[in-house]
């Protein structure tokens, strides 16, 4: 598959057999750029943060509801790792085949040795739709989150790891 042809992504969808709404936009890069492709799309994003433990040998994908704080003291405890720290971008194109502004669950079909651990927020289950980018920052793509999980995570055969976030600092 080409990295970064969001047609291929799509092709994938259809032959999952997972129903997608779609819109092109200019580039997106922040949470706050997304918010008139929310309205236009009518769902709403996900946070995605590629992460790291502070040896940068063990990466995480964690998939947060886009209003939650992230802690990395929470994450960290939650998961039992030593303190998280973000991923740098080249180890992101390798693994997912994405670049910094276009992070997605997406792009896990790309990490074919499974070196990537999903971390999903368990607050987005209670979402029906989600939207996130099909590998790229100039489209997005809404999914029931069922199929998300159950249809397109399944095949990547990635095994996500459900998390209580509260985006509180722990004490």
């Amino acid at each position: 598959m080409n990295r970064s042809d969001p047609n291929e992504i799509y092709a994938l969808l259809d032959r999952l057999s997972i129903p997608y709404r779609m819109i092109e936009h200019p580039a997106a890069s922040s949470m706050e750029d997304l918010a008139v492709v929310e309205q236009s799309l009518g769902a709403v994003f996900c946070k995605n943060l590629f992460l790291c433990n502070r040896k940068k040998t063990v990466f995480y994908l964690l998939l947060i509801q886009e209003d939650k704080r992230f802690r990395t003291s929470e994450v960290s405890k939650r998961i039992g790792s030593s303190r998280l720290s973000f991923g740098e971008a080249d180890t992101l194109y390798q693994l997912l085949g994405v670049h910094p502004g276009a992070i997605t669950p997406l792009g896990l079909v790309f990490d074919t040795e499974k070196q990537i651990h999903l971390l999903v927020d368990r607050d987005l289950l209670k979402l029906p739709e989600i939207c996130v980018h099909p590998c790229v920052n100039t489209a997005s793509v809404v999914l029931k989150t069922t199929d998300l999980i159950e249809k397109y995570i399944s095949f990547t055969e990635h095994i996500p790891q459900y998390l209580e976030i509260t985006g509180e600092v722990d004490e």
